[in-house]
């Protein structure tokens, strides 16, 4: 069946991962626990950051789970802070990182716009600081939908955001293909009725993700040759 659409993940997929939010999470660590050393050390537990490296580990939160759940994580931890407080900081803050995109993001998407997809993405981040971080790339523009956790459709791995892609842009879900970094991303694709498309920019590796993807590629500027092959 023809593809007609693509929704993406953004960290780790439009965003390298580990060069947009390694060294943000180390900063951040450090503020929440006002720089003490013992303090700094539980929170980069809980969160599963190596403080040592200045990196996350493959079963970090952040790094598929949602901002709430990760506010929650860090908050019984951080009795200073409420839940919901830490959530906004959170979204806040995230727009403070420097971004490292996957490939140069407007050309690729204007390519894959000339072939007729429609485009979305869905995160596990805020879809504040998800239009953040598109604006800043200069490519929020070029996406017709654009869905975080908070959007009112749940958050990955329920298929119910991408269902929504689907419904906002008049898409059949077996028409689209849900591309991302992590088993979260995959998964949700799965539920939903879509193709799935792994990369390689996050911190899984293409063992862990080629069991939930159609294929696994390098990096999402890959994609057009992966359309070519299908129509071959």
């Amino acid at each position: 069946m023809r593809i007609a659409g693509l929704l993406f993940d953004k960290d780790g997929t439009l965003f390298d991962f580990r060069q947009t939010w390694d060294g943000w999470a180390g900063r951040m660590i450090a503020e929440l626990a006002g720089n003490d050393p013992a303090l700094m050390a539980t929170v980069a537990r809980v969160v599963c950051y190596d403080l040592q490296d200045g990196g996350f580990l493959p079963d970090s939160p952040f790094i598929a789970g949602s901002n709430d759940q990760v506010a929650l994580a860090l908050a019984a931890v951080l009795p200073q802070y409420e839940p919901d407080e830490l959530e906004a900081l959170l979204s806040i803050r995230a727009t403070e990182a420097t971004l490292a995109p996957a490939v140069e993001l407007s050309p690729f998407l204007a390519e894959l716009a000339g072939r007729g997809l429609m485009l979305g993405v869905m995160t596990n981040d805020s879809e504040y600081a998800a239009r953040a971080h598109l604006s800043e790339a200069g490519v929020e523009a070029q996406f017709q939908f654009i869905a975080g956790f908070d959007s009112g459709f749940g958050a990955k791995p329920s298929p119910r955001p991408l269902l929504a892609f689907a419904d906002h842009v008049g898409l059949e879900p077996e028409t689209v293909v849900m591309v991302g970094d992590s088993t979260h991303d995959l998964l949700a694709g799965r539920r939903a009725g879509m193709r799935t498309l792994g990369v390689l920019t996050g911190t899984a590796l293409a063992g862990e993700l080629a069991p939930l993807a159609d294929a696994v590629l390098p990096d999402i500027g890959h994609i057009p040759v992966w359309l070519d092959s299908l129509t071959g």
